[in-house]
């Protein structure tokens, strides 16, 4: 096998451009003001933000007239802050950090985003705790900058699993 220096270094260089201007918007887009209404928290702290990579699972189920229909199952993705994983978001939906802290929330408002391959922003409100770590006190998790997961297409046989790739940015703050 032989690589192709300077395609690895246009790579690598891509690379460290993209992750410089992903964190600036991150930054642009966690200041209060510039979210949707619906998602601010006005008079809280941000603890931590961090960065989503995963899928949404879907599973084929018959809806209210016994048709197969995709419905939303649970999330499972990996959490990154700069660059190195720091936690896992799972089911409930919680969210898991390596300092051993934890959260569930529950959904408080959706915005819905221009693009309809993007799941909705979220704020949802801490309903309860695990730990000691950043997370022990966070009253608000907003789920922005989402890239992704919505599901399209027909299900043919119940009990089937699709998982869809999504990317976010979660921001957890406290009162």
């Amino acid at each position: 096998m032989t690589l192709d220096i300077p395609l690895l270094l246009r790579s690598r260089f891509a690379a460290a451009i993209f992750l410089v201007f992903a964190a600036s918007a991150t930054a642009a887009i966690s200041d209060e003001q510039a979210l949707p209404e619906a998602l601010r928290a006005p008079g809280e702290t941000v603890l931590l933000t961090v960065h989503a990579e995963g899928a949404q699972v879907y599973e084929c189920a018959a809806d209210a007239t016994g048709k197969p229909a995709w419905r939303f199952r649970e999330p499972i993705a990996t959490l990154f802050d700069e660059g190195k994983t720091v936690g896992r978001h799972y089911a409930g939906p919680q969210w898991e950090l390596v300092d051993g802290g934890g959260v569930l929330g529950k959904v408080e408002s959706k915005v819905d985003r221009a693009t309809p391959s993007d799941i909705p922003w979220l704020k949802l409100t801490a309903v309860s705790h695990r730990g000691q770590g950043i997370l022990a006190n966070a009253t608000t998790i907003r789920r922005i900058q989402t890239h992704g997961s919505v599901l399209v297409g027909d299900c043919d046989a119940v009990g089937a699993f699709r998982a869809v790739p999504y990317s976010a940015d979660y921001i957890f703050s406290a009162k």
